[in-house]
């Protein structure tokens, strides 16, 4: 029962971070409801943290992705090429001031 419960409740945290506070919160809820012991509540806190944390890491990512396809798609540069070319731009402006 109790690892049906985790896998629920890990799921369900994967995408959402945990504040410090809202763990203890959940953790003491738990201990209470499902008899965990101390060591069994850290370990399932440890689980939920870390999945939390993984979830809000490939959530980044994605979304990371995401606004890259729609920069490329409308024709929008990235500041990296735009700072490329704006140094290109002035190596030739540069170069022609001195010709």
């Amino acid at each position: 029962m109790f690892d049906l419960l985790e896998k629920i409740v890990l799921s369900g945290l994967g995408a959402m971070s945990l504040s410090q506070k809202k763990a203890e919160e959940l953790l003491a809820e738990l201990k209470d409801k499902y008899k965990l012991s101390e060591e069994e509540g850290r370990n399932f806190l440890e689980k939920a943290q870390t999945m939390a944390k993984e979830g809000k890491e490939r959530l980044s990512e994605a979304a990371d992705a995401e606004v890259k396809k729609v920069l490329d798609k409308i024709g929008l540069v990235s500041r990296e090429e735009f700072d490329r070319l704006q140094k290109r731009l002035e190596e030739l402006e540069e170069r022609m001031k001195n010709s």
